[in-house]
């Protein structure tokens, strides 16, 4: 004969096991807003690496855009208002604080002429590539 461990939450519904696991890191996560870090896309064109970071519900005043040593930096806070008006909150899933975002940039990229622009709770950076780094077309002639 065998032994098995014996779990008696396996018996309950599954929808009780996805709260059980949401209590469990609850629990687990430090007291406080949770940290979070927006979401980025990085595209590269011939002309241009452009950066787009999801900021939702958060103020222009509260983003920073900071390029120092080939390095991108973006900072900033999202705040967590509670209406006094609301009864209770059911479920707080959105994070809320600080974050801080960095990457490295190429060679390629002109740092001199990094542009931002905030629309929509998007935060956009057009990273311009030098001159030299752009892709150009020569013409070759053959002979035969």
């Amino acid at each position: 004969m065998s032994i098995s461990h014996y779990d008696p939450l396996a018996a309950l519904p599954a929808g009780f096991r996805l709260f059980e696991d949401a209590v469990t890191r609850m629990l687990s996560e430090p007291r406080g807003a949770r940290p979070w870090s927006p979401d980025v896309d990085i595209l590269e064109t011939e002309n241009e690496l452009v950066l787009k970071a999801d900021l939702p519900e958060v103020k222009l005043e509260d983003i920073e855009v900071r390029v120092e040593h080939d390095t991108l930096s973006l900072k900033g806070e999202r705040t967590f208002e509670k209406e006094e008006k609301a009864k209770g909150y059911h479920r707080i899933e959105r994070s809320y604080g600080s974050f801080s975002r960095s990457c490295t940039l190429p060679d390629s990229v002109d740092s001199e002429q990094v542009r931002a622009a905030y629309k929509n709770g998007v935060l956009t950076v057009t990273l311009p590539k030098k001159e030299a780094a752009k892709p150009r077309q020569v013409k070759v002639e053959v002979k035969g």
